[in-house]
């Protein structure tokens, strides 16, 4: 289960058969194997010993594919380096990983160097020789860790989710299974320096032997640029990502036939976005469910008639509903999702406390609530932390955003909780209108009303140019948390920026 080995598989197969697209170039099976294999070489070379950590902080492109790929036929663990972190985030990764090694982007490496972690920082690969390569690289125990990945949640900084080569290996053979083939062209819109991008994108296209569509930063146009230029069948993106994909399809049509698989998940997938996706594009948006910890979870088929539901689990996932205590809900109540796979994680990196209290009887706790109807199709409900509860009633602010979502004026919507005297908490909605289109609180409240109960129509509705976002492009709730309690608005951002990753 190297996943090394997977690379060298399909390169010996199918040594000519284009792997990755960037711009204008491509690299085939055969010359990623070697140049990652040199690239191995040259880490065993510099006395970097199996299970030693190397960070990558570089944008997507050939060498990402290639760095990673060396890590994993070396037995070294890549650290992943989300590319928008400040030099104090980035300092934290670094010496929280206890990195030997940074691989920075030329463009980024100011931020690397001013972290001040003591790790060496490359601002490019190495010269390596053109000489045969030398196939024998260390034997890789498939249960050592092979990437860490680090992820914002509920504590004051990020954990270190710990993949190896077993859970990737058959992350990929999940994701292959039946969404992909060889002949696809997948079109990642995030970073692989997320678990998303590396998980549903790139793994599956390597056990596959299919090829991978490279964009160094995320821009709508560039997206529908590229599907009309390489003939991508397979997009994937977050949530947001895609709201804007298909703002600039309307805005501009490009020609986007060639697509025959649409994939959004990485946060909830508001039903009118997958309407107007499937207008536009012709194929369904399938929600997709999963977390850093563990990917796929469940998806929607095509042709199901669940819009609004997370799907079913995938082959080689089995999923429980449980209440606080642990024990299985009875019939569609909700509950927490716990999951139990050979794609789970082994853990937090140096972090036993947190691994135990996640995945100490083999589920994974995941955080998230979520009902089972009749027939097998899920039901997200929201976070266990961000359920507002209001006089007694548990509310999901999912399930407030999607009734604004459904206003032709809204491009954005987040809903949270605010402390109240009476009530305990009402219901604060912040919303972003699209451009040229305006609608007044009294007339966006009044929408909501007829789509909700009373007590979940927002009391307030905040209009912002931006809602603030993670690092991945999910809304911040709890961002949005602490501008109310601070009592002071939102600051103006960049679209464009926000939403690169």
């Amino acid at each position: 289960m190297n996943l090394g080995n997977i690379l060298r598989a399909r390169a010996t197969e199918s040594p000519e058969k284009t792997a990755l697209l960037c711009a204008r170039q491509t690299m085939s099976y055969g010359a990623l194997d070697q140049t990652s294999t040199r690239l191995a070489e040259w880490f065993i070379a510099q006395g970097l010993q199996p299970g030693e950590r190397v960070a990558v902080h570089w944008s997507n492109s050939f060498e990402v594919v290639q760095i990673y790929f060396a890590l994993f036929k070396a037995g070294l663990i890549a650290v992943a380096v989300n590319v928008r972190l400040k030099p104090a985030e980035i300092g934290y990764i670094l010496e929280h990983s206890r990195a030997r090694m940074c691989f920075s982007e030329p463009a980024l490496a100011p931020g690397a160097e001013q972290a001040g972690a003591g790790c060496s920082i490359m601002t490019e690969l190495p010269q390596l020789k053109q000489a045969p390569v030398n196939s024998d690289m260390p034997l890789v125990d498939p249960d050592l860790p092979a990437i860490i990945l680090y992820t914002s949640g509920t504590t004051a900084h990020p954990k270190g989710v710990t993949h190896t080569h077993r859970s990737l290996f058959h992350t990929a053979e999940i994701m292959a299974r039946d969404m992909m083939d060889a002949a696809d062209i997948v079109l990642p819109m995030t970073q692989l320096m997320h678990a998303a991008a590396l998980n549903v994108c790139l793994m599956p296209c390597i056990y596959l032997g299919a090829s991978v569509a490279l964009l160094p930063s995320f821009d709508p146009a560039a997206v529908l640029d590229a599907i009309e230029r390489f003939r991508c069948t397979v997009l994937f993106g977050l949530p947001t990502l895609m709201q804007f994909v298909v703002e600039e399809q309307a805005r501009k049509s490009r020609l986007v036939a060639s697509l025959g698989t649409a994939l959004s998940g990485g946060d909830t997938v508001p039903v009118a976005l997958q309407d107007r996706f499937a207008t536009l594009f012709g194929i369904p948006l399938q929600e997709i469910y999963g977390m850093t910890e563990t990917l796929p979870i469940t998806l929607i088929p095509k042709g199901a008639l669940r819009a609004g539901s997370m799907g079913v689990p995938k082959e080689g996932f089995e999923l429980r509903i449980v209440d606080p205590a642990g024990q299985d809900v009875s019939g569609s109540e909700t509950g927490e999702v716990v999951v139990r796979s050979a794609a789970n994680c082994a853990g937090y990196w140096s972090d036993p406390a947190a691994t135990e209290a996640a995945l100490g009887d083999g589920w994974l706790r995941t955080g998230d609530l979520a009902s089972c109807d009749a027939d097998g199709y899920y039901w997200f409900k929201g976070r266990k932390k961000q359920i507002i509860i209001r006089a007694g009633s548990n509310i999901s602010p999912q399930e407030v955003e999607e009734a604004l979502y459904l206003h032709p004026a809204v491009l954005e919507a987040g809903a949270v909780g605010a402390p109240d005297i009476l009530y305990g908490e009402q219901v604060v909605a912040f919303v972003v209108t699209r451009n040229g289109q305006t609608v007044d609180e009294d007339t966006l409240r009044q929408f909501a009303r007829e789509r909700l109960a009373d007590y979940k129509v927002p009391e307030r509705i905040v209009f912002l140019k931006e809602l603030p976002k993670s690092p991945t492009g999910k809304v911040q709730r709890r961002a949005l948390q602490e501008m109310l309690a601070a009592g002071r608005e939102m600051p103006a951002a960049d679209t464009a920026a926000v939403a690169a990753q």
